[in-house]
């Protein structure tokens, strides 16, 4: 014999426990264009970083770490200078 399902009970008890469309809830909401999902936030770049995995000496990890926030970047200018490629913005 199949059991039966239980019903899903919701927190949902009265209508006017909805949320206030301010314009600050707005704000916050999804946005679609059609039936897609418009992302928010930084847009997607043209030419996408890849992560790969690479040994350095200690000394060198330290002195790029040490100038704090960014340092993988500095990593990838100095990279991109050695290798004589144009800098990107």
């Amino acid at each position: 014999m199949a059991k039966k399902k239980r019903a899903i009970v919701g927190t949902w008890s009265d209508p006017d426990d909805a949320p206030e469309l301010t314009d600050e809830w707005f704000a916050t909401a999804d946005r679609y264009r059609g039936a897609k999902l418009v992302r928010r936030g930084r847009p997607r770049s043209e030419f996408p970083k890849k992560s790969v995995n690479i040994r350095l000496d200690q000394d060198v990890l330290a002195h790029y770490r040490a100038a704090g926030p960014g340092w993988q970047s500095r990593i990838n200018q100095t990279l991109r200078k050695a290798a004589k490629l144009k800098a990107r913005a």
